[in-house]
């Protein structure tokens, strides 16, 4: 044993490197069972965040698609749902181009859908094969240019363009045809078949609602051959004004489920029953903000196996030392998910064994420790409270000098109705090795504590978010865990926007980072896609009625109320938030002069994905920090420009 030693929190050498965040990783999004083989995604920072299809069989693991390949659909911007795989086929979007491939073994990629008439104009996602091979049926969005750069009242036109979403069936044969099904609704999500193929179910919504506010589960007869496919007898199953319907399956019997938020907490429903049919205390929903998701299965016999999630944990029966899961799904009676746990990465299991392994990492437990879950009073008075994740700094080589207290980064997640990842982040861990706390908020607003939590937040976007964030951190300060002196806050996307605000409109916090944050609602309110064009209704008011609103609750619009220094990461091909409001906020601190950092990457959009833009910007932060709070960081530095200091 090596004999502890004693440094200043934040400047502890700390095996966790930036290198170490991307060199070897991938993410692994979705898994697929087939049979007696199963398939996963994996993501490649190393690789410019490429996204390659594996499959394991018969005890090998390959990956399917051509090396150049990049599965990665831009429906509703966000994407998921870029592939499926069945009787050893799979259909796949390439990013690229956006147009569909099928995979048969032992042959090259066959394009299934007509080239658009601009690129990328015409996206597939979440496919699913008719029982008799000869039709792919997806969701589809379709983008058309007006000329119109303005945004206008329509729930379809703005920015410049049309878009339209519908239901369609592709024909499997290579003809590219390509039939419309459902359409009329502003949004479509999750088709699935009966067993026999004979009925059809989906989820629509219509703006201003997101899928997690209201939707409905329609359901159809379909009929299809070689040569034609239609539908009849559409009828609404489920959901619609303060319900929210997600993730349709069918069971081996032919009973179509849901999971509904009508008592609370997203739990499984049976068609023709008012009560669950299979309930726990957590929940078993996560807001679709992605495609594909699936957090529940049937076996063979009919029984339910889900995921559900409680107090600030992912939970799955039989695997206790896992804390996170996702896609879990069946094949007859074979299991297959992807989970992950407090120390180790995402690993692939299938029929009761690993078939992917996490990613070995030459770290101790002593870096790896769980957190704390802790519930802390908030509000305007204390009156409500919220959720978050705690971790202490960990590094079993150091301690800081008696009497110190390390440095705290709170972390509001992105969404703004995500929610803390249960698993480890070395994204975290490099920052607790090298001696700073950090705590991952789960404020009101967030997934995970049903329907009423997750409700807090309307109209209350940068208010209470903030409230929650400021709190935790008063919360700390005043338990004796952390400095009140080396405060950060930190977040990206919607996350970005409650690090402006809480820096626009309180004093807690001495240094933020934003990344990719909303500096201005009234420009993200006029510029941004469709899928969200309308979800400022909920969280702020509706556009333009309430101008005074977004005008009173955009930091860009309150520059003197910043005075703690800033480091802001943008990438330059953003759609979701433009670079333009990363670039304001920049700007108007440095004519304030405020201390203020930027670094925009090129080819990033958002969400960083290439390993150099990861590694960059964990750098760039430790560097700004060490800078503002005056110490001295072990490695892992850059120069950055700083404006003002």
């Amino acid at each position: 044993m090596t004999q502890c030693k004693q440094a200043p929190y934040g400047t502890w050498p700390s095996p966790v490197s930036a290198e170490m965040l991307v060199a070897g990783a991938a993410g692994i999004s979705e898994v697929v069972p087939d049979g007696e083989s199963v398939w996963w995604a994996e993501s490649r920072p190393a690789e410019g965040g490429r996204v390659a299809i594996m499959r394991w069989q018969d005890g090998r693991v390959q990956e399917v698609t051509p090396p150049e390949a990049n599965v990665r659909t831009t429906v509703h911007e966000y994407g998921g749902g870029a592939w499926w795989a069945q009787h050893g086929t799979l259909w796949y979007v390439d990013y690229s181009d956006q147009r569909l491939r099928v995979l048969s073994p032992g042959q090259t990629p066959v394009l299934l859908t007509a080239d658009p008439p601009t690129a990328r104009a015409w996206r597939y996602a979440d496919m699913r094969p008719t029982v008799d091979g000869h039709w792919l049926i997806a969701v589809a969005e379709r983008h058309t240019e007006t000329g119109n750069e303005s945004a206008s009242d329509s729930a379809s036109d703005w920015a410049g363009e049309s878009v339209q979403n519908l239901l369609v069936a592709i024909a499997t044969d290579g003809s590219q045809r390509c039939v419309d099904l459902i359409s009329g609704s502003d949004f479509y999500s999750s088709p699935c078949l009966s067993p026999d193929g004979s009925s059809l179910a989906w989820i629509q919504w219509e703006h201003p609602n997101m899928p997690w506010d209201d939707t409905t589960l329609m359901h159809a007869g379909l009929q299809s051959s070689a040569e034609s496919i239609r539908v009849d007898d559409v009828r609404n199953m489920a959901g619609g004004r303060d319900e929210s319907v997600v993730q349709p399956g069918w069971s081996p019997d032919g009973v179509l489920h849901y999971l509904s938020d009508r008592q609370d907490l997203w739990q499984l429903y049976a068609c023709g029953c008012d009560e669950p049919v299979w309930q726990h205390a957590g929940e078993i929903g996560y807001p679709p903000w992605v495609l594909g998701l699936s957090r529940y299965a049937f076996d063979s016999q009919g029984n339910v196996i889900a995921a559900w999630f409680e107090n600030g944990i992912d939970h799955l029966a039989g695997y206790p030392q896992q804390t996170a899961f996702h896609s879990v799904r069946c094949s007859g009676d074979r299991l297959a998910f992807a989970s992950a746990s407090w120390s180790a990465e995402t690993s692939v299991h299938f029929n009761g064994r690993t078939v992917r392994q996490a990613r070995t990492l030459p770290l101790s437990t002593g870096y790896l420790a769980a957190p704390e879950v802790i519930t802390f009073p908030t509000g305007s008075a204390g009156e409500d409270e919220a959720h978050a994740l705690y971790y202490a700094p960990a590094n079993p080589d150091y301690h800081a000098p008696e009497g110190e207290k390390p440095p705290l980064i709170v972390l509001a997640h992105g969404g703004p109705t995500s929610a803390a990842r249960s698993q480890l982040s070395l994204a975290q861990r490099f920052w607790t090795s090298r001696g700073f706390a950090v705590v991952d908020v789960n404020y009101r607003g967030s997934s995970g504590y049903g329907r009423r939590y997750r409700k807090k937040l309307d109209a209350q976007w940068g208010v209470v978010d903030v409230q929650d964030c400021v709190a935790v951190a008063q919360f700390l300060v005043a338990r004796g865990d952390v400095d009140p002196a080396r405060l950060i806050i930190r977040g990206g996307s919607a996350g970005g926007y409650t690090v402006l605000s809480a820096l626009a409109f309180h004093d807690t916090f001495t240094a933020g980072a934003s990344l990719y944050g909303v500096a201005d609602l009234e420009a993200l309110a006029r510029d941004t896609h469709k899928f969200e064009s309308r979800y400022l209704d909920s969280l702020i008011g509706a556009w333009p009625e309430d101008a005074q609103v977004y005008a009173a609750r955009s930091p860009i619009n309150h520059l003197a109320g910043f005075s703690a220094p800033m480091i802001v990461l943008q990438g330059a091909d953003d759609t979701i938030v433009p670079p333009n409001q990363s670039r304001m906020i920049v700007d108007a601190l440095d004519r304030r002069g405020v201390p203020v950092a930027y670094l925009e990457f090129a080819g990033e959009q958002h969400g960083f994905r290439q390993a150099s833009t990861i590694m960059t910007a964990i750098r760039a932060e430790l560097s700004f920090y060490a800078r503002i709070f005056d110490f001295e960081p072990s490695g892992e530095t850059i120069p950055l420009d700083t404006r003002n200091l």
